[in-house]
């Protein structure tokens, strides 16, 4: 199976680190958050990785070249969904996405792995004890999921965080069916609403990969859920970064 790494955007929130390489070259103990990602993909048996770039596109084509790669040149005018869709043509034989600015374990993969259903998202039940220590990223922010027997119900920032039954991690597993749910969905929405509102989004190019989920939740798609108690942290946030160097060997404790 391929991972797919989304990276396109430049991550402002994350300045000064990001004011002269991207996001994902961001160092936690030593390591990009990039190699952390390739090093809990190949504790899962995933060594074939697409690199979706756009802000700084050369210099991780330069340093990892043993990636496939996929340029979105207009990164500063769409957003995670349209990004992720750049590498529409590889998804045939299945896949596992994550975002770029991310810090997870090979035990979050292979859980969503271990899922037989076509599509499984990567939800952290211990959530909201990363939060008590993010001022700069609320709970409300949160990428939040509730669940019923198995299955994911909805996937909005708007659930109240006492209500959510974790957080979605940013990683996803598709099978070869789920990837073309994925893909059958995706070209329905852009017809439907290119240059449009589409849920929350402003513009449809602006939408955030959770926004079509939710359209294929409503539309009857079943997505089931891997949860993880931990062992993932975002780095969106300069905080993020500074808290993720204090604390990721907690959640992480197995050594690199």
């Amino acid at each position: 199976m391929k991972a797919i790494i989304i990276g396109a955007g430049r991550g402002r929130r994350l300045m000064p680190t990001t004011a002269e390489t991207p996001k994902c070259f961001a160092e936690v103990h030593g390591r990009r958050l990039l190699d952390w990602a390739i090093h809990a993909f190949a504790g899962a048996g995933i060594t074939d990785i697409c690199f979706i770039g756009g802000y700084q596109i050369e210099k991780v084509r330069r340093e990892y070249a043993q990636f496939e790669f996929r340029h979105n040149a207009g990164w500063e005018h769409n957003n995670i969904l349209l990004s992720l869709m750049h590498a529409e043509d590889a998804m045939h034989g299945g896949f596992v996405c994550c975002y770029s600015d991310i810090l997870f374990t090979s035990d979050v993969v292979r859980r969503v792995l271990g899922n037989p259903a076509d599509i499984v998202l990567s939800v952290d039940t211990c959530w909201l004890e990363r939060y008590q220590h993010r001022t700069q990223h609320p709970p409300d922010d949160g990428e939040k999921v509730t669940v019923e027997n198995g299955a994911v119900t909805r996937v909005h920032r708007g659930i109240p965080p006492r209500a959510a039954h974790g957080e979605y991690t940013g990683i996803a597993k598709f099978t070869p069916a789920g990837a073309a749910q994925l893909r059958e969905h995706f070209a329905r929405a852009r017809t439907r609403y290119a240059g449009r509102p589409f849920r929350e989004a402003a513009v449809f190019e602006k939408a955030y990969l959770i926004h079509l989920y939710q359209e294929m939740i409503e539309a009857g798609v079943k997505m089931a859920h891997a949860d993880t108690p931990g062992n993932y942290m975002e780095v969106d946030t300069q905080e993020d970064f500074e808290l993720a160097r204090q604390y990721w060997q907690v959640f992480a404790p197995q050594k690199p």
